[in-house]
């Protein structure tokens, strides 16, 4: 029954992080999002507020970490993969944000995917993705060497 447990909470926080991305546009102040998906083409980058634009970046990836630290809380039941966890998040959130403010600021643009990529690191919870496989390869791996 625990295990039962475990895992309908683990789908409800993937739930959250769909409803996060389903929601984005009413959540946070990006105007990137529509630049992206039709204008990137054919025209620069729009007028932005970069303090604002950062500071939602900022809450969004807070907003996704929690959830993904939940799942992995969840299904690995590991205080030192959580520890490990944030300070990875921790320093991807510094090492992206500073080259997304990079990109942005010097209008690096002729190649907009390199921006669009580090923003999509940052606004995506595209981590959870990779720390819960390597998580559960480790865990298998132990499990084999004992």
């Amino acid at each position: 029954m625990d295990r039962l447990i475990r895992w309908f909470l683990a789908f409800v926080l993937f739930v959250l992080l769909v409803l996060v991305r389903a929601f984005e546009a009413k959540l946070f102040y990006d105007p990137l999002i529509q630049h992206f998906r039709y204008h990137y083409l054919y025209e620069g980058l729009p007028e932005f507020d970069t303090l604002k634009l950062f500071f939602f970046v900022f809450l969004r990836y807070i907003l996704n970490m929690i959830i993904s630290l939940g799942i992995i809380y969840v299904i690995f039941k590991n205080k030192r993969l959580i520890k490990f966890s944030v300070k990875f998040y921790f320093v991807a959130f510094i090492v992206m944000s500073l080259v997304y403010y990079v990109l942005l600021s010097t209008e690096i643009m002729n190649d907009q995917w390199l921006t669009f990529y580090v923003r999509r690191f940052l606004i995506h919870p595209l981590f959870v993705l990779i720390l819960v496989p390597a998580f559960y390869y480790q865990k298998m791996l132990v499990k084999l060497s004992i």
